[in-house]
């Protein structure tokens, strides 16, 4: 029971909740009266439903939408954790709750307004899920599993898949809910980029006269490497360390946490790293 209610599946669990009702919201208030398409697996299931329904053969969206779904969440079980699965698979759920329960309201008249409010919150409900380790489900755990291995973020790929979908929806059903819907799109990756860190990456120059005891203590919460620089203070003559660690930046507070714990008066120095070649060890999700 204790390894089922800890701090860290309480967190996700919050995380998790929070998407699905932002999401939700965004959809009902802003996509609904904007008449945004759909894109990533969602838009996938759509199409070949909306195809379909041309062709004069009556396919079931969310029986798609399954089918596509289903394997890629079994192969991340796998590959990420049964636990991201899970998650992202309950979010999944209490989306299709809040759907229900939130009225459809129209607050503004202007597709453009709802287009910008609706994509800033539809992105940040999604980058909600995956600060907290979880997902929103779909192309999402693609974009995941990728990141894992690679250690690069893929939304720019995903933004691109997207914009192929909608154009498509754009010749066969019209174009301007599709260019609208790019917008839509555009907005919302922004935002995930903006809040979501999990794969960007600062190093810490870490200044104290208890190297041995940081680095202790470090170790014991992470699984990166440290490096310590023996040397002396200018000002006060005294033996010090510098210590060197690049971590991500979605564990830099937490690293900075220990650190002043471990050494109260060390001094820290935060840098962004632009590129790192070499072995990283990402966060477990």
């Amino acid at each position: 029971m204790e390894r089922i209610i800890n701090k860290r599946n309480l967190i996700t669990l919050a995380s998790v909740v929070g998407s699905s009702m932002l999401m939700a919201f965004a959809m009902n208030i802003f996509m609904n009266e904007a008449s945004i398409l759909p894109a990533g697996f969602m838009g996938v299931a759509k199409l070949v439903s909306m195809i379909g329904g041309r062709m004069g053969i009556r396919i079931e969206t969310s029986i798609v939408l399954l089918c596509i779904n289903l394997p890629v969440a079994i192969f991340c079980a796998k590959k990420i954790s049964r636990r991201f699965v899970g998650f992202s698979l309950l979010q999944v759920l209490l989306l299709s709750l809040f759907m229900r329960v939130i009225p459809v309201y129209n607050i503004f008249d202007q597709v453009v307004l709802n287009v910008i409010f609706g994509g800033c919150i539809y992105g940040f409900s999604i980058a909600l899920a995956l600060r907290g380790g979880a997902s929103t489900g779909g192309t999402d755990f693609i974009a995941l599993y990728v990141s894992n291995k690679t250690g690069k973020e893929l939304w720019l790929e995903i933004f691109i898949f997207n914009c192929v979908l909608l154009v498509i929806f754009g010749y066969l059903f019209g174009w301007e809910n599709a260019g609208y819907s790019i917008i839509f799109q555009y907005i919302s990756t922004h935002m995930i980029t903006t809040f979501h860190n999990r794969y960007k990456r600062e190093m810490m120059q870490i200044f104290t006269k208890h190297p041995d005891c940081v680095v202790e203590e470090y170790l014991k919460h992470f699984r990166h490497g440290i490096t310590v620089l023996n040397g002396t203070g200018g000002y006060t003559g005294e033996d010090t360390a510098m210590l060197l660690s690049v971590t991500s930046a979605y564990e830099l507070p937490e690293a900075i946490e220990v650190i002043r714990k471990a050494d109260p008066e060390a001094i820290i120095n935060v840098t962004k790293t632009s590129q790192f070649i070499g072995k990283f060890a990402q966060p477990t999700l």
